[in-house]
């Protein structure tokens, strides 16, 4: 710390010089961001949730019979009610197709939907992605790695969704492994790449980190491998995976 030394009387003193006070106002600023940034992610997660059953409740509510509608007998709205009852409706018609009865009546309406060429088409391209995201024993999308695009020295962060199979992997007698190319900061959209197995580079992130990464446009930076925020974050994900025990 700074010191000043002055004279009173004959003798010399040493006065302590106090730092600066940091103003009001870039007080109230760093405030202001920290505050910020605590209720922004809060305030967004309740909007979007808030956002998506009102939009269910829309359309489900009004195909709800009044006889059964809670709504018909209470003086007010009861919010999530649509939503209620479409994870409701979901479990039904599982449970229905899941019968020989089901079965056999799914199995009629697909063989009717094949005669139809457009419907054929936006139908089974739709059932098959479903069933790609909902497998319980698919692997796509659970490794993260880095590939060299669209040239050399430019890198681009992929997911990992599978080897190379059938025509593609007969055509051009490489080992190719599919991978997911995300945009930013939208990556529910992107681009299919087939690359040799030996240029891609596989990282320790998990596919929730990469995601953030992406998103935030590289902002959010998941710690490095061997650190301990990193080990942290690693067994909070095998912990979220992890089956519950059935009682």
């Amino acid at each position: 710390m700074a010191e000043t030394q002055g004279r009173a009387g004959g003798g010399g003193r040493r006065r302590k010089i106090k730092p600066p006070r940091t103003p009001l106002l870039n007080r109230a600023r760093n405030y202001f961001l920290t505050g910020l940034v605590v209720a922004a992610p809060v305030g967004i997660t309740i909007y979007l949730t808030w956002s998506f059953v009102s939009f269910v409740d829309n359309h489900v509510k009004p195909l709800i019979p009044a006889a059964y509608n809670p709504e018909s007998y209470l003086p007010f709205s009861v919010p999530g009610l649509g939503l209620i009852f479409s994870i409701l409706f979901l479990i039904v018609l599982g449970w229905f197709t899941a019968k020989t009865f089901g079965r056999t009546l799914v199995t009629w309406g697909e063989n009717l939907v094949d005669r139809m060429p457009i419907v054929r088409s936006i139908y089974n391209g739709l059932k098959q992605i479903i069933e790609t995201v909902l497998s319980q024993q698919s692997a796509s999308f659970q490794k993260v790695a880095m590939i060299e695009y669209p040239r050399k020295g430019l890198w681009a962060l992929v997911f990992v969704t599978s080897e190379a199979k059938g025509e593609v992997a007969h055509a051009t007698r490489q080992e190719l492994v599919a991978v997911f190319l995300p945009t930013t900061p939208n990556p529910t959209s992107g681009f299919l790449l087939y690359v040799p197995k030996e240029d891609l580079h596989v990282l320790d992130m998990t596919v929730e980190q990469a995601a953030k990464l992406i998103i935030s446009g590289g902002m959010v930076v998941p710690p490095a491998p061997g650190t301990p925020e990193a080990a942290a974050a690693a067994a909070k994900a095998r912990a979220r995976r992890k089956p519950v025990a059935a009682g």
